[in-house]
């Protein structure tokens, strides 16, 4: 098996910032311990593909809903491979949680983005039985898997990133 990424965290500046713009219901003091706490993503068995991320808060999803969670992360990866995140399993087969862009695409040139490459996911409970997920601070809620890609022979990209959704959009 190749190693060809790590995680980090992105500095306690970028996440506090991040969910005081989401959350801003938290205290400096709340945001400072949730950084602390943060884990960095890891596989749960030597046979599991994907990373599990983890809640930094609690929080709870009626059915219907939607959250986007700063998960506090940033992937360090080689060229030419890419992470892409995944509801987990569990919550997916009993909730319908579902990740609003289908899957989260995190390209390997994200990390030196203005925002320290800092990972958001936005999740919808789309329950039809009115279930509310209840999740708990640490809690693994998205799972990322690292895939090598290829390009075409004759591509020529010369784009350079910074921002995350919607950044390299040339039209």
């Amino acid at each position: 098996m190749r190693r060809i990424a790590k995680f980090h965290k992105v500095s306690k500046e970028q996440f506090v910032n991040s969910m005081k713009e989401e959350f801003p219901q938290y205290t400096e003091a709340d945001l400072e311990d949730m950084y602390e706490s943060l884990e960095l993503p890891k596989r749960a068995t030597t046979g599991s593909a994907g990373y599990d991320f983890y809640a930094p808060f609690a929080f709870s999803l009626p059915a219907g809903a939607t959250i986007k969670i700063p998960t506090g992360i940033r992937a360090e990866m080689e060229q030419d491979w890419v992470l892409k995140l995944y509801p987990r399993s569990g919550l997916g087969f009993k909730f319908r949680l579902q990740m609003n862009n289908t899957v989260g695409i995190i390209d390997s040139d994200y990390f030196y983005s203005d925002n320290e490459g800092h990972i958001f996911v936005k999740l919808t409970n789309d329950s039809k039985e009115g279930k509310t997920v209840d999740v708990a601070a640490g809690t693994g809620v998205v799972q990322g898997i690292f895939l090598e890609y290829g390009i075409t022979v004759d591509d020529d990209a010369q784009g350079v990133r910074n921002g995350g959704f919607g950044s390299t959009t040339n039209k």
